[in-house]
């Protein structure tokens, strides 16, 4: 029987970093894409040239891109690091015992078969 403070095992720590990281950058990414979407709305008449608009939002679009790309590699890398798939692996993300696990999707509606990474913090 595992002990229930086996997630304050010092192995887990790249792990526990990588989700911490992992969790971040899904919030940075919410961030962009809020901001993007504020940046698409119409402006008062007394704003700045459109042009600065355009230039903003395809700062953010870059933005988004870049975030959204690092979390797809975040993502594939805790995935690899996890030793087991579709099984919980407590972990101490700071606050007590969090769960992460990567979880077999099989094919459904022509789309492929995955693995799903899922954090419960």
């Amino acid at each position: 029987m595992a002990s229930n403070l086996d997630y304050l095992n010092p192995a887990y720590l790249p792990l526990e970093d990588k989700v911490n990281d992992f969790l971040e950058t899904q919030k940075a990414l919410s961030r962009a894409q809020v901001a993007l979407k504020t940046a698409q709305l119409p402006r008062q008449p007394q704003a700045p040239a459109a042009s600065s608009y355009t230039r903003e939002s395809n700062q953010l679009q870059q933005e988004a891109a870049g975030l959204q790309h690092k979390l797809d590699q975040l993502e594939r890398e805790i995935i690899g690091m996890l030793p087991t798939r579709n099984e919980w692996l407590k972990v101490n993300l700071g606050y007590g015992p969090s769960r992460v696990g990567a979880w077999h999707i099989p094919a459904q509606d022509g789309a492929a078969e995955r693995v799903e990474l899922r954090v419960v913090h």
